[in-house]
């Protein structure tokens, strides 16, 4: 009986001692209290388009163990946005940045056109180091949203005006054209490097410049992994980790998978398949810095999914896995969170997508 009540004891001193005090202001989270460790540094990894069955994928078509089985805390993230039951990559990713829920096709503005501050233009002030990389143009919906405010998406050459005073000190991905073959006759990439930025657009370096950089290595988006594009994403990512490690106060990184998308959009399971490996592959970079590091929260969502995609079995076959999509265009079904690091208990249960902001920036500390 006494060991019984010792036990029982123990057991709600660890509960009590492991419980996370959440402050909540009209179902957002607005502070956390002393008894949760925070994080000194974020890695934010989206895969474009990617839902449960694109995770999925990564156990039937990886070889090994895929890296998303390395996360102890999985949520979900309902992706609506502000005008439409179904969001587009935009208003998807100004969820993320911002922290409010706007209309499709919005690029870091809300329902009314105004700027809102991203994360990444409000820890730059408190001087935070921050990086950006995508494997699309670095003027496409989702990174844009981390650094530009337009009311269009498709306002590339907009976009790309704030690239020069965004404070971001790690641009990877493609997009040149946006620079220097621009309609207004404009060369941006002067402007970078008299801003202070090297510009690299010839082959990612192997170690990182005492500078800012601009590295764009495709006019556009990049190549497919099919195309040749190899480990891009993976050696980007840890490029800009090594970068931007070495500032004292902490940084804040988003990495996007953003070609997960496209092959869902095509309803070519194997470029989607090939893309989502690739992701994998970058969240191993990520989780292993983070484990040496101690002090890194990693985050990897999706603004939305793509395709309506399904493992399916082959006819009556059920040992064998037929990819299908139900659709060229988004879905509406909630997506995965997946967090590992000091904070990452947060992200546990279901929540809207905005949570993600407001649960990063309560414990970064507003």
């Amino acid at each position: 009986m006494k060991f019984r009540f010792l036990t029982l004891l123990l057991s709600f001193a660890i509960i009590a001692t492991s419980c996370v005090s959440v402050q909540v202001s009209d179902n957002t989270v607005t502070s956390i209290s002393s008894e949760v460790k925070t994080p000194k540094n974020i890695i934010l990894l989206i895969g474009d388009g990617m839902g449960l069955s694109q995770v999925s994928a990564a156990i039937y078509y990886k070889d090994g163990k895929p890296n998303f089985e390395r996360f102890s805390t999985i949520g979900l993230s309902k992706t609506s946005s502000a005008s439409e039951l179904v969001t587009d990559s935009a208003a998807g990713a100004t969820v993320f940045s911002t922290g409010i829920k706007t209309y499709n096709g919005a690029i870091g503005v809300d329902k009314d056109t105004i700027a809102v501050p991203t994360i990444v233009e409000q820890l730059s002030k408190r001087g935070f180091a921050t990086g950006i990389v995508a494997t699309s143009s670095i003027q496409h919906a989702t990174p844009a949203s981390f650094y530009a405010h337009v009311k269009s998406r498709r306002m590339y050459e907009e976009i790309t005006e704030f690239v020069p005073n965004s404070g971001v000190n790690f641009f990877a991905g493609g997009g040149l054209k946006y620079f220097n073959n621009r309609k207004d006759g404009k060369d941006l990439l002067a402007t970078m490097r008299a801003k202070g930025y090297e510009v690299i657009t010839d082959q990612l370096p192997t170690t990182p410049s005492e500078k800012n950089e601009l590295i764009l290595l495709a006019e556009d988006g990049m190549p497919k992994m099919s195309e040749g594009r190899g480990d891009f994403l993976p050696n980007a990512t840890k490029l800009a980790l090594e970068k931007l490690s070495k500032n004292e106060k902490g940084f804040f990184l988003m990495v996007e998978g953003s070609q997960i998308d496209w092959g869902g959009h095509d309803n070519d399971a194997d470029y989607l398949i090939e893309e989502l490996l690739d992701f994998d592959k970058t969240l191993g970079v990520a989780l292993d810095f983070a484990k040496q590091n101690g002090e890194t929260l990693i985050i990897v969502t999706a603004d939305h999914e793509t395709g309506g995609f399904t493992l399916a079995s082959d006819g009556k076959d059920y040992n064998k896995i037929k990819p299908t999509f139900s659709t060229t265009g988004h879905s509406g079904t909630m997506v995965p969170v997946f967090a590992e690091g000091p904070g990452a208990s947060l992200f546990n249960g279901i929540y809207e997508s905005i949570e993600v902001y407001h649960k990063m920036m309560a414990l970064i500390g507003e």
